[in-house]
């Protein structure tokens, strides 16, 4: 068998790492590259492989680095089956049409200005017909059911404890020369006792092991910090009659950030005066998929509901509609709580909430999730100033305030919990999903438990195990 990884080696974005056994080609993920505008267009736009001879994905999840290029993978030819559960492929259903109209609204901005120039139009990545097709090609599989998928080649997931459907994928390979394999790969690892889902599993006797290396080197805050931050943040808003701006990840992120506001409530730690406006027509619906599935709950959130308080309903909560109200907002006094989408600040409507909160110093931009390098939001935890917003030059004065805790990734002591249980087994070990000095960090990580094999993989790097 031959691994080779595409796609988040050496970087966190673009998920792609291809299995070939038995004959049968089959993909780990297919997401997009996130980064400088420039070069994910160029990335996203030429795949590594050639569709039409993909036989399967397994998709870990559905957050977009992991997802987003599903649909160009259909569209190039790829007429395969998807195996995800059953939440990710409801969340894919939404996130997938979203993503298709952001860029979509990106591309007509770029081809205005190449028309201009005379230069050839762009096509659009996908379309919507692709996520239509896309959608008749994904297979709801259960957790802790196994399913041979082909000859020889058996899936079972397991929980990934990092937002609602994310799995740990297991695959036993069973080769007619003898050599059998048990792959176990980590898709994105939740940080460990976070809100609303519940904790990851360990599956042993993988043999072969990807894992990612998101925050190998840091170790994140007590979940005690992310409410005594938010309740400082909170009163300063109300004092100051100003905003508290989020930019947040329509899944998971901002369920999570509902949870613990509805926890300040309780303990009539949130100032009266503070609205809170969910400015993401995404997120609404994520939401909305997230109370259907009670199921995947932890044992504090059902016990909210079983006092009869739901952990993703805020009173007072408002769901912003149209563009227009969205706008609105903008003229619209403090004190209040704004959480837009995109997490990154690379699209959305966040941009223009950070359009016209930057300047007033008595506003905060809270950065509560992952930021890869060259985003915008990279550029906001790094203070880069003067900072560029939708085209124009503006001076970052507001404050700019960053809680790790808020993770939805597993950090350094959730990593090596996780690896002390699953590696007994383990003769290669790959470091996958981080930057170059995470990866490095998770290799040391690794061999320090024994995994003398550990590598980072550069990208397009190729493995033969027999």
């Amino acid at each position: 068998m031959k691994l080779t990884f595409y796609g988040a080696a050496q970087t966190t974005t673009g998920s792609m790492h291809l299995l070939e056994a038995n004959g049968k080609k089959i993909l780990l993920d297919c997401g997009l590259y996130q980064g400088h505008r420039k070069e994910a267009f160029e990335k996203n736009r030429n795949l590594p492989i050639d569709a039409k001879t993909i036989d399967y994905v397994i998709l870990s999840h559905a957050h977009i680095d992991h997802s987003g290029n599903l649909p160009q993978l259909v569209r190039q030819g790829f007429r395969g089956r998807v195996f995800a559960r059953q939440s990710t492929c409801e969340l894919c259903n939404i996130m997938l049409r979203d993503s298709c109209f952001l860029q979509k609204r990106d591309l007509e901005y770029i081809n205005k200005r190449r028309r201009k120039e005379g230069k050839k139009l762009f096509e659009p990545l996908y379309e919507e017909s692709d996520v239509e097709a896309l959608m008749q090609l994904m297979v709801p599989t259960h957790m802790h059911e196994p399913r041979e998928i082909c000859r020889g080649v058996t899936l079972e997931f397991f929980n990934a404890g990092h937002i609602l459907g994310s799995a740990l994928v297991q695959l036993d390979i069973r080769s007619d020369h003898g050599h059998n394999h048990r792959l176990l790969f980590s898709g994105d690892l939740g940080q460990p006792n976070q809100p609303i889902i519940r904790h990851f599993e360990y599956p042993t006797g993988a043999d072969i092991l990807l894992c990612e290396s998101t925050y190998a080197d840091r170790y994140h805050p007590s979940a005690d910090d992310v409410e005594l931050r938010l309740e400082k943040y909170l009163k300063y808003i109300d004092r100051h009659n100003s905003k508290l701006l989020i930019p947040a990840f329509s899944v998971g992120r901002t369920q999570q950030i509902i949870w613990y506001l509805n926890r300040l409530r309780e303990a009539n730690k949130v100032p009266r005066e503070v609205k809170v406006y969910i400015d993401s027509p995404l997120s609404q619906k994520a939401t909305k998929i997230y109370g259907a599935h009670r199921e995947v709950y932890n044992d504090e959130a059902r016990k909210m509901l079983e006092s009869g308080k739901d952990p993703l309903e805020y009173p007072g909560m408002i769901f912003v509609g149209t563009p227009e109200e969205s706008m609105a907002l903008n003229d619209t006094p403090g004190p209040m709580i704004i959480i837009a989408a995109s997490g990154m600040c690379e699209g959305g409507r966040v941009l223009h909430h950070l359009k016209h909160c930057v300047q007033d110093e008595d506003n905060i931009i809270l950065i509560c999730g992952f930021q890869a390098e060259n985003t915008l939001g990279r550029r906001i935890v790094e203070k880069v100033n003067p900072i560029r917003i939708l085209g124009e030059e503006l001076e970052l004065k507001a404050k700019v305030e960053v809680i790790n805790a808020l993770s939805a990734h597993a950090d350094r002591a959730g990593l090596s919990e996780w690896l002390d249980e699953v590696k007994d087994n383990v003769r290669h070990a790959f470091a996958v999903h981080g930057e170059p000095e995470k990866v490095s960090a998770m290799v040391e990580l690794m061999k320090d438990k024994g995994l003398a094999n550990a590598v980072a993989p550069m990208p397009g790097q190729s493995f033969k195990i027999d």
